[in-house]
């Protein structure tokens, strides 16, 4: 064999374990946003969910309380705010103000010893718990995958073609006041 036909032959293998390792990088990243998309739209259903709970408890809380105006129309901005959220930016903005409403809200059933004997209140209550932990589980699935997918766009040799093939980071979904959502809102009289 010529010494042209070696070099030639090393090249070509160069190139086809290049280009094999772009294709399988390539794949993998599409895969990991894909995966990212999936537990966004997981958190959102979640969120949803609970906005759709929002309106029945202010309105059994109302009956027990109705002179609390200023906590049902916190909650009712707080829940609008959430529902009308884009992107892991304004959701966590959201869930702070949706935190705080959900507080004043359960602050002021306490008082109300009737309301919370209340089977349906008891309901809701319960709803919101279950709502509030599958909340969190997607937002630890869904920062996971930012994790990885980011990592995976961000380390070397990846990062030289990653985002000119457009692939770009994603932002976590993180709360302002963690100690604030590190378990769900204490509901329970």
């Amino acid at each position: 064999m010529s010494g042209g036909l070696i070099a030639a032959l090393v090249v070509v293998g160069v190139l086809v374990l290049l280009i094999g390792y772009v294709w399988v990088t390539y794949n993998s990243l599409v895969t990991l946003r894909v995966r990212v998309d999936e537990a966004w739209s997981d958190i959102t259903v979640q969120l949803k969910r609970r906005a759709d709970l929002i309106p029945t408890i202010v309105d059994t809380v109302k009956g027990y309380a109705a002179h609390e105006k200023s906590v049902f129309e916190d909650v009712t901005r707080a829940r609008a705010e959430t529902i009308s959220a884009e992107g892991p930016v304004e959701a966590s903005e959201a869930e702070n103000h949706m935190q705080q409403a959900l507080k004043s809200i359960f602050a002021v059933a306490e008082a109300y010893p009737q309301l919370q004997a209340s089977q349906n209140f008891l309901q809701l209550q319960s709803e919101l718990v279950d709502t509030e932990n599958k909340i969190q589980a997607s937002r630890r699935f869904y920062n996971g995958g930012v994790r990885e997918y980011n990592t995976k766009i961000q380390v070397f040799p990846n990062t030289l073609f990653a985002r000119p093939m457009g692939f770009t980071e994603r932002v976590f979904f993180e709360v302002e006041d963690i100690a604030s959502i590190s378990e769900p809102p204490r509901i329970q009289f």
